[in-house]
């Protein structure tokens, strides 16, 4: 018998405790009591196959949080084999079926994330499952993320889009908006990005201060991720070009704002 291991049955305690705590049906909630008993008494020692007929059961029944752990765990091979299929369907299942959750509601999160998730399978398709590549889709699912969810890794790939000609068109401008928004939610990238094209006045008017001052909040935010490396890399070239007086003022403002934005 195959069995999970502690952090895995870990994750899923957290998505019952999640579920029995939430605004789901009755059936869902002791559901969620009776998995959470039988994990109290046998510890670790519960199989695979039960374990995801628990979770298939509260995805049947469209649990948000059930989906998202199934599509996790297939698109990782949690516990499972690696199924791009599978976790393609279930992603789908959760934007499909939530795509007007209330932006503010417990599932917001994971419903954002779940449009990101299907915009990044439809960038290269699911042949699998008999999904082509369709970019346009990509895109729409993306905005939705990032214009009705206010989803800050959504509306930094929004951003990028809008600085490439062959996504939504070269638009600085539109970028720095879309850019703005993730950056002020302490989006480290989406702070690097947007700094580099106000230092650099890369189709927008150029403001060295401010565009220091969120590579150097970007640069803090980043320490540990992988996204340090090319963030690093902007913020040194910024800092080695700026003047003195530059350095000083984008610091001071970043010291300032860094309890709001990250860093």
């Amino acid at each position: 018998m195959q069995i999970f291991s502690a952090n895995l049955i870990g994750v899923a305690r957290a998505t019952f405790v999640a579920l029995a705590l939430s605004t789901c049906s009755a059936w869902a909630q002791d559901e969620a009591a009776d998995i959470l008993s039988i994990f109290g008494q046998f510890d670790t020692d519960v199989s695979n196959e039960n374990l995801l007929a628990a979770l298939e059961d509260a995805a049947e029944a469209g649990q948000p949080i059930a989906l998202w752990r199934l599509g996790v765990m297939y698109e990782n091979g949690e516990g499972v084999a690696p199924d791009r299929t599978k976790a393609f369907q279930y992603f789908s299942k959760l934007a499909d079926g939530h795509a007007n959750t209330p932006p503010k509601s417990l599932e917001a999160d994971i419903v954002a994330q779940s449009f990101l998730k299907v915009g990044e399978y439809y960038r290269e398709g699911v042949p699998d499952a008999g999904v082509p590549a369709n970019d346009d889709l990509s895109r729409k699912l993306w905005l939705h993320a990032a214009s009705y969810f206010g989803d800050p890794e959504a509306q930094f790939k929004v951003g990028q889009l809008y600085l490439d000609e062959n996504e939504f068109g070269y638009s600085p401008l539109q970028s720095a908006r879309w850019l703005a928004l993730a950056a002020r939610k302490g989006h480290a990238a989406a702070q690097a990005t947007l700094g580099n094209l106000m230092f650099n006045g890369d189709g927008i008017p150029a403001d060295p201060v401010e565009g220091l001052m969120w590579l150097t909040l970007a640069d803090r935010n980043a320490t540990g991720t992988e996204e340090e490396p090319w963030i690093a890399e902007l913020f040194d070239r910024a800092v080695s070009i700026a003047s003195q007086d530059q350095r000083a003022q984008a610091i001071a403002a970043a010291d300032s704002l860094g309890g709001r934005f990250g860093g």
